[in-house]
């Protein structure tokens, strides 16, 4: 289909009785058809056509998202960034994936220089912690801890504030790029990274959203036993990639329902039942 048949394509999305079978064959030409829908948008002064095309853009977008990451989860969960990227663009669909590993990449070289592989992995664990915490500024956000922003890594990366899970993933991948063993744990109500060397019979637990305080299988005891909760091997043991993402969506859906935001809490739903 040229420029000039999409054009004229479009233009019908104004007849109220065509309309669902526009919109169906605008749907099934795919993707593809978005860079021309955003030119269509610039172009018209029609808001209600405006407001058509936003639509049918997003729902686009939105079951590319899906197939993303249904994809994700069966070729690439070793790669926890793009997982994190692929949730981000829900709210930031022109996002990059190169741009997005760059700034980590920078970030990596910012930590490094204060980092000595032979040292007692505690000493490991503090040096990381104050390259993040101290002296690159991370913390915590606590102010508006159920903003939607703060599950969106590209966001976090630029505020330098988050909730547990994200902090807890730029910890994670930064000590992985280390070649150190530490790794998310889905604590109740809460996410916390464990560093554990099974080869030397280290493990300890790292709170991300407490400037990377260290504390032990104890102190998890304790916090469980506040909650009135069993402990169980979940609560100590490493969890997987998918898990981790699937724990960002589930926070993301809560954000949008503290927000009264139900049809983008319905859709980020959705993303969170492909896992």
């Amino acid at each position: 289909m040229n420029q000039k048949e999409l054009k004229a394509l479009v233009s019908l999305l104004e007849d109220e009785e065509l309309r669902p079978q526009i919109e169906e064959k605008i749907y099934s030409l795919g993707n593809e058809i978005i860079p021309f829908l955003e030119q269509e948008w610039e172009s018209s002064f029609d808001a209600s056509v405006q407001e058509r095309i936003e639509s049918l853009v997003h729902a686009l977008q939105f079951n590319r998202l899906k197939e993303r990451l249904q994809q994700w989860k069966l070729n690439s969960q070793d790669d926890l960034l793009k997982g994190m990227w692929l949730v981000a663009t829900y709210q930031y669909p022109d996002l990059s994936l190169e741009k997005l590993s760059s700034d980590f990449e920078q970030l990596y070289y910012q930590v490094w220089p204060v980092f000595n592989p032979t040292d007692h992995p505690y000493d490991q664990v503090k040096a990381v912690s104050n390259a993040l915490f101290a002296k690159l500024r991370f913390k915590a956000n606590t102010v508006n801890f159920h903003s939607p922003a703060n599950s969106m890594i590209n966001s976090v990366l630029e505020s330098k504030r988050g909730n547990p899970i994200a902090l807890s993933v730029i910890y994670l991948l930064i000590a992985q790029k280390l070649n150190m063993p530490v790794y998310g744990v889905n604590l109740p109500n809460f996410f916390i990274l464990t560093y554990h060397d099974s080869q030397r019979h280290i493990q300890f637990y790292i709170n991300s959203f407490n400037r990377g305080l260290i504390f032990t299988k104890e102190d998890i005891d304790h916090y469980l036993a506040q909650l009135n909760i069993n402990p169980h091997p979940k609560f100590y043991m490493a969890c997987n990639h998918e898990e981790i993402i699937a724990r960002v969506l589930r926070n993301l859906m809560i954000s949008f329902e503290k927000l009264d935001n139900h049809p983008k809490a319905d859709e980020v739903k959705q993303l969170l039942n492909l896992f």
